[in-house]
């Protein structure tokens, strides 16, 4: 009789043992959704990131292409399309280019906080994220452009100039 009753023990240790019951799966998913809720802003901030640094890596080429084509014909190009650019921003819109010597004013040019223009060459920048712009940097429609500034001597965020 101690046997049996051991034995029925025992089974009932080890059926206890190997399963989970419901508040050890509660406590499992709410780790898995603690983790997850830290790790997906982190991994968003990193793509967001990846895409500005290739923003920037485009408009310094381009600018290396623009640089090219004045060598060659002693002028700035009318549009993108005479250095042979074609290629989108990140998040899929045209970069703009802008020819200064063809303008008239300086009301479509970018302008700083001071409201004077950062380029006397040609404009070229990415409409950022939201795909919307407007000349002043210190607008918010601008502040995630990635903006070409100094003639050349910057390459970054819009608002970071």
């Amino acid at each position: 009789m101690c046997d049996i009753s051991y034995k029925a023990r025992s089974r009932r240790g080890l059926g206890a043992a190997a399963g989970f019951n419901l508040i050890e799966l509660m406590l499992s998913l709410l780790i898995v959704a603690v983790l997850t809720a830290i790790a997906v802003p982190s991994y968003r901030s990193y793509v967001e990131r990846a895409e500005i640094k290739m923003a920037m890596a485009d408009i310094a080429a381009i600018d290396h292409k623009i640089a090219r084509y004045l060598s060659k014909t002693l002028s700035y190009p009318l549009s993108l399309n005479d250095v042979g650019v074609t290629r989108l921003d990140p998040w899929g819109n045209t970069y703009v280019y802008l020819n200064i010597s063809t303008v008239t004013g300086n009301g479509q040019l970018r302008k700083d906080r001071n409201l004077v223009p950062i380029n006397t060459d040609y404009d070229l920048y990415s409409r950022g994220k939201d795909g919307a712009s407007v000349a002043p940097l210190t607008a918010k429609k601008s502040h995630d452009d990635i903006v070409r500034a100094n003639n050349g001597g910057y390459i970054g965020l819009a608002q970071d100039y």
